[in-house]
Formats: structure tokens, C-alpha cells, sequence
């Protein structure tokens, strides 16, 4: 076995151990299926991340099959010379096992004749509850199975979402994974370069508007131009007051001198995502009430990565850019302390949500919102703000380890309202970073695009 497929091994033999401590059984995990985009035309094919986090193959029509005992079983597509001259090579069930380090390989088609066989007198079946179909194929096996029972043959007697172990496998990211990681947020942080770059040539050249499509293309080429795959998700590139839709999902829109442009951009390597949101003006000059509300946000995602360390909670991101935000609110006249109180008071009843309704990160991995639970599964719910004003019991957020990765970007968005100063109507702001966590701190992966408002006018002009 190659040293680069070596992680892979390891952590099916991480699951297998967890299998084993948890009584037993077998783990089905399928890849993701092909989807047909029309009538004869896929969408481009990615694997399922966790199948892919535990073999690092990407053909459809795959399985794995992990036994507690540590045996790993592929089951792929045959060799066919026909089909590859159409859609490529295939590895092939005999080349896989020497390939993938799995201990043996089968052809996909004798998948339903050797599932039974092996989930006789085991158990528990292990499978991802949340894959379409999965179940009931699951079901037809275990009912092969039963029908041997007056031959003394035993059928799992518990199924088992095997999502979640691997799921906690993914939160904390090996070295290897964290390199990736850093390339992918480079790429990204290139483009966005580059995206801001176009633009201030555009408007210096004289151009009256340029539109979201063109801007979107700029970082599309740089992504593909430096090797990733695909985006990490669909790119939210936001003119003016667009950026005050979370989820813009638009295009065609139109950016002037004087806006504000928000790019939500990041690509995929290998696997990996990356995820960088930057605020910057059109023609490369923030105006004075741009600045005021662009500072509030970059000092509250400071506040944010000063609080991102081994020990601390996931969410104490969160709050701390929470108070650096309302703050900010209320200095600049966002909020009027005569209404709303000072800032524990803005906190306490949620009445920062008005102009910030999202929380301040998420794991970031295989995924771009990757899997993992955020609470602690082994302390007990205690209560606490709910976060609208009110109060909730459940459990605290888990503590932070190194290894682990999160996005930090908090935002400022203003819709015009009554009371709301109308300088600031229509603006829409968020600053967002990749974070790893190290062993005093986090450090952030996405700097390689400017992030402070004298280095992006600088840049831009």
C-alpha cells in the first residue's frame, strides 16, 4: 500500500474498531448515485463524502462493506472495453483490492446475492439512514436472510445509522487533510483577487456597469485555471442591495461605481472545500458610510477568531461577534440606545437579529457545511439564550480541538425600515474565513485575498 492511500486504510480501520465497541456488525455504505441532468445528459458526478473520506475512489456504482473484525470489502463496476471507449477507464474488481487496500473486491452486479451472505449471523447492519432507498434495500437483504432461519442462520437483529460514526470521524482533520484544505482556500482566495481586480479595471476603463455573470466568470477561471474540480457550492456574487439576501441566488444583475459588491466564493479540491466571503466597492473606494459599517464587521470577525482556540465552544465565536456587532449597532446608529438599551440589552432580546440573523461559522471539510454535531453529546442540556430573545434548554456547544475546521463570517445587512438611517440602507456586508484550529489558537487559512479596507482600495487601485 502507497503512503498516499494510507489514510484511507486507517480510518476504515478506525470505523471498524468503533463497529467492534459498539457490538459488532457490518458497515454498507454505497457512493453516491449518477443523477440525470436531462434526458440523456448527467450532472457532473461527485462522490458521497464519506465513501470517498473512506477510499478515495471515485466511481459510481461502488460499495464499501466494513466488518468489525477489520475486513473491507469493495464491490465496483467490471472491466468493460466497450463502455470505457464512452465514459473512461474503470479500475475493476481485480485490480481494486491491490489499488484501494481493501481486503477483497467484487463485481457491483453480485452485490444482492453477497449482502445477505454476509450479514448472516451478524449483529447489526450499519448503513446511512439519510441515503435515498437505502432502507428498503436493506430490508430486502435482511429478509433473505430470515428465510434461512430454520437452517440456524441468525439475521441482524438492530439496524444502525452508520453516518454517525463517521460523521464524528470527519469533525477533526488529519494533516493531509488540512494541506488540501489550504490549497483549496488559496485557489479561492486568488480568485476573489482576481474578481476584484476586474473590476476596478472595468470601471477605471470607463465601463457605467458591470454585470454579476461577468464577475462570476473571473473567479469560475481562476478556480479551474489553478486545478480544483468544481465550486464548493453555487458562487454568490451580489451587486448592490443583493447582498442583503443571504442566498443570493441571481446573476444578471447589474453593479455601479459607488455599490458594493459581495462575493461568496470558494472552490472544491480533491474533495475539499474552501469558502471565502469578501465586501468590496465597485469601483474600488468605500464611502464613509460603507467604511463605518465594513469596520464593525472585520473588528467583529477579530473578536470571532480570538475566541475560535482548543477549550473554548464553537458557538463562543458566535456571541463574541455578536457584542463586537451590536456594538457597532448602536455606535454607528443602526439601533437608537434610547429604544433598544445598551448593548446587553440589544443581546438579551435579540434586537441585533434586525441587521445580523445568521450564526457566525460552520464546520467546513469534505462538505462546505460539513457534517458533525455542534452540542455536546456527553454533558447534560442546560438552559440558555435561545438566541430570539427568549431562553432554551439544550446542550452547550462542543469544546473546540485542533484539527478541527470552522468558517468565521459575521455581516451587517440593512434593508431600508423605518428608523434605520437612510445612509445605510441597501448595504449588505460579510467577511468570512476559513479557520483551523492549532494548538494555542486558530489560524486562518483564506488571508491570501486582502480583508482590511486599506489593503482592498489598495488593491483595487
Amino acid at each position: 500500500m502507497t503512503s498516499v492511500l494510507s489514510p484511507f486504510a486507517r480510518r476504515r480501520s478506525d470505523l471498524a474498531s468503533q463497529l467492534a465497541a459498539r457490538g459488532g456488525g457490518v458497515a454498507v455504505i454505497p457512493n453516491a448515485a449518477e443523477l440525470l441532468r436531462n434526458a440523456d445528459t448527467h450532472f457532473p458526478y461527485r462522490s458521497d463524502s464519506s465513501f470517498h473520506y473512506l477510499t478515495g475512489f471515485d466511481e459510481p456504482d461502488s460499495w464499501l462493506v466494513v466488518f468489525a473484525t477489520g475486513r473491507a470489502v469493495l464491490l465496483c463496476r467490471e472491466k468493460n472495453l466497450e463502455r470505457e471507449i464512452w465514459d473512461g477507464m474503470r479500475l475493476g474488481p481485480q485490480a481494486a483490492p491491490q489499488a484501494l487496500a481493501v481486503d477483497e473486491a467484487f463485481a457491483v452486479g453480485q452485490l444482492d446475492e453477497l449482502l445477505p451472505q454476509w450479514l448472516a449471523g451478524q449483529p447489526a447492519v450499519w448503513f446511512p439512514f439519510a441515503h435515498t432507498g437505502l432502507q428498503a434495500q436493506v430490508e430486502a437483504w435482511l429478509k433473505t436472510v430470515r428465510s434461512r432461519s430454520r437452517s440456524g442462520i441468525e439475521s441482524p437483529s438492530v439496524m444502525r445509522d452508520v453516518a454517525a460514526l463517521v460523521s464524528e470521524m470527519r469533525v477533526i482533520k488529519d494533516a493531509g487533510e488540512v494541506e488540501t484544505m489550504r490549497l483549496a482556500a488559496a485557489i479561492s482566495a486568488n480568485a476573489h483577487v482576481r474578481a476584484m481586480r476586474f473590476c476596478a479595471d472595468r470601471f477605471r476603463a470607463g465601463a457605467a456597469a458591470v454585470y454579476e455573470y461577468e464577475i462570476e466568470a473571473e473567479l469560475l477561471h481562476e478556480f479551474r485555471r489553478a486545478g480544483s474540480q468544481s465550486p464548493a457550492y453555487p458562487s454568490i456574487v451580489a451587486a448592490g442591495s443583493n447582498a442583503c439576501v443571504l442566498h443570493y441566488s441571481g446573476g444578471a444583475a447589474s453593479l455601479h461605481p459607488g455599490e458594493l459588491c459581495l462575493i461568496d466564493a470558494g472552490c472544491e479540491l480533491d474533495g475539499y472545500a474552501s469558502d471565502i466571503t469578501r465586501t468590496f466597492p465597485a469601483n474600488g473606494k468605500f464611502t464613509a458610510p460603507q467604511r463605518a459599517l465594513y469596520e464593525v464587521v472585520l473588528q467583529a470577525q477579530k473578536a470571532s477568531q480570538d475566541a475560535t482556540r482548543p477549550g473554548a465552544r464553537q458557538r463562543d465565536a458566535h456571541h463574541a461577534a455578536v457584542r463586537v456587532l451590536a456594538e457597532g449597532m448602536l455606535d454607528v446608529g443602526l439601533l437608537e440606545r434610547s429604544v433598544v438599551g445598551n448593548v446587553d440589552a440589544v443581546i438579551e432580546t435579540a434586537a441585533y437579529r434586525q441587521f445580523y440573523m445568521h450564526g457566525t461559522g460552520h464546520w467546513i471539510g469534505r462538505d462546505v457545511h460539513d457534517v458533525g454535531d455542534y452540542m455536546a453529546s456527553d454533558e447534560p442540556a442546560v438552559e440558555q439564550p435561545d438566541g430570539l430573545g427568549g431562553k432554551v434548554v439544550k446542550k452547550p456547544s462542543r469544546v473546540l480541538q485542533p484539527g478541527m475546521v470552522v468558517t468565521l463570517e459575521p455581516g451587517l445587512y440593512v434593508r431600508p425600515a423605518p428608523g434605520v438611517p437612510e445612509a445605510f440602507w441597501n448595504i449588505g456586508i460579510r467577511i468570512e474565513d476559513d479557520a483551523v484550529v492549532t494548538a494555542t489558537g486558530c489560524e486562518l487559512i483564506s488571508r491570501g485575498v486582502p480583508v482590511a479596507v486599506d489593503e482592498i482600495e489598495a488593491l483595487m487601485g
